[in-house]
């Protein structure tokens, strides 16, 4: 078992405080937006025995397990972070696994450095991922109802909003979302970024449920994005609950602090929020247009004390353990790779003392005894 060292990504979106009062630290000034936990090549994790991508590449067998190298590869096929939204990160869709391998060799075969800001696809894999809230978090996912989404619209008042509406109403429930999304992000930028400025003063002016739209439109004025994220369903995350976000399905964390899990990917298509590459004609190929609840998840508990956050693929499993003062000792050995996480309290995993923010990775079939008296979160596959 091996104590993880982990590193903080200053992105410009993230909370100065979040992530500080977690650890018990003090703030730097600066904003601390993601803490990186696992093997990714971006920022992998340090241990005694060198980084956990030089520990996994020098024996996958023996540190991921026979069955997770033959299913993935000899790489960890997840990557577990701590999140802390501070501002509006970017409204962004993931591909799925085929449209990942499509996009990736089709931009290796034209030539386009895998740096290169206008490059959409980093990776060959998909990009599935899970939130879970640890205060309460805001976020968008998926397209709202349309004719739910014409009303808010129409509330504001503001006469170049018109036609979206108009379009939801009069559309398919596909065909309306598909021809606005394209209208917005394909509109002139000076006429845009005026509606932008009447948008932003009506949301500030209603409240209520226009307050979040008033504040993405603070942190991104001008931003077609804003209005393409009036599209979208606003959830209120309470701590504990969760969203998966599968592939084509429009997203964008707001605020708050949570624990992330994804596919070991950086494939990202952006609809806005962000100063980044926008690829509108390939973004609409990937976006999955169909409205729907966004799907809360709450943890699944068993027997075992173990509240599983219950997800379609087998890249990564979360689950949860919360520990009350005097609890018998919990046995989390299992034949795939682990990473153990503590968010809150004081608990010993193996020889680690683990506080607020600290975490180790398990090899496959390495013994795992957690005890104290705190939450702990596990990240490993299904093989």
């Amino acid at each position: 078992m091996d104590r993880l060292e982990n590193t903080v990504r200053p992105y410009a979106w993230g909370s100065p405080t979040a992530i500080p009062q977690l650890l018990g630290a003090e703030p730097t000034g600066e904003p601390q937006a993601e803490m990186w936990m696992g093997a990714h090549p971006g920022a992998p994790s340090r241990t005694a025995r060198g980084t956990l991508a030089e520990v996994i590449d020098a024996d996958p067998e023996r540190e991921l397990g026979e069955k997770a190298v033959a299913k993935f590869g000899p790489r960890l096929p997840f990557l577990l972070k701590i999140l802390a939204a501070g501002a509006p990160l970017s409204l962004q869709v993931h591909p799925n696994l085929e449209q990942a391998k499509e996009g990736y060799a089709d931009e290796e075969r034209r030539g386009i450095p895998v740096d290169a800001p206008h490059r959409n696809y980093k990776d060959a894999n998909h990009k599935p991922e899970l939130i879970c809230a640890l205060t309460e978090f805001d976020g968008l996912c998926g397209f709202r109802d349309p004719r739910q989404t014409a009303d808010l619209l129409d509330g504001l008042g503001v006469d170049s909003l018109k036609p979206y509406v108009d379009l939801l109403h009069a559309r398919p429930e596909d065909a309306a979302l598909r021809e606005v999304l394209t209208a917005i992000l394909s509109a002139d930028p000076e006429e845009m970024a005026h509606t932008v400025a009447e948008v932003t003063a009506a949301c500030t002016r209603l409240g209520g449920d226009y307050a979040p739209y008033g504040e993405i439109a603070h942190h991104y004025p001008g931003d077609p994005g804003v209005i393409a994220a009036m599209l979208l369903n606003h959830v209120r995350l309470q701590p504990g609950e969760a969203l998966f976000l599968g592939a084509g399905i429009p997203h964008a964390y707001l605020n708050g602090l949570g624990v992330e899990i994804m596919a070991n990917s950086d494939n990202v298509l952006r609809c806005g929020l962000t100063p980044k590459h926008v690829d509108v004609p390939e973004l609409l190929r990937i976006v999955h247009f169909e409205a729907g609840d966004p799907g809360v998840l709450r943890p699944e508990a068993s027997f075992e004390g173990e509240e599983v956050y219950e997800t379609p693929i087998d890249e990564f499993r979360l689950s949860r353990y919360t520990l009350p003062e005097g609890a018998a000792a919990h046995d989390l050995t299992l034949a795939t790779p682990q990473i153990l996480l503590c968010t809150a309290g004081s608990v010993r995993a193996g020889e680690h003392r683990l506080t607020p923010g600290q975490s180790v990775f398990v090899p496959a079939g390495e013994k795992a005894e957690v005890t104290g008296e705190g939450t702990v979160f596990r990240a490993t596959v299904i093989v």
